[in-house]
């Protein structure tokens, strides 16, 4: 999904782009005095959402395809060694002899 919108958005952009570089008046038809610059600001930002969308849905599309970790079914966990306290020796103090 998110690499489609990603490969639409990079068309687009493209299109806006070359539009834009040769007739700035036709994509920013909405501003006064639209230039170039503005054409390739907004092209790059557009491009740089759609290489953002396109590592992402990639990311996304790795990870559904990733198997599950396998859980050991020979492993029981009440079969497990459980660590017990043990209460700490007592030591007597060192009494002076009188």
């Amino acid at each position: 999904m998110l690499i489609n919108a990603a490969f639409h958005i990079g068309i687009w952009a493209l299109i806006f782009f070359i539009v834009g570089m040769i007739k700035p008046k036709w994509p920013l038809f909405f501003l006064k005095k639209p230039d170039r610059f503005k054409i390739l600001i907004i092209s790059t930002v557009l491009f740089m959402i759609s290489a953002t969308l396109y590592g992402e849905g990639n990311r996304q599309a790795k990870l559904e395809q990733a198997p599950e970790p396998a859980v050991s079914q020979d492993f029981d966990p009440a079969s497990a060694p459980v660590p017990v306290p043990m209460p700490a020796p007592v030591s007597k103090p060192d009494t002076p002899k009188i």
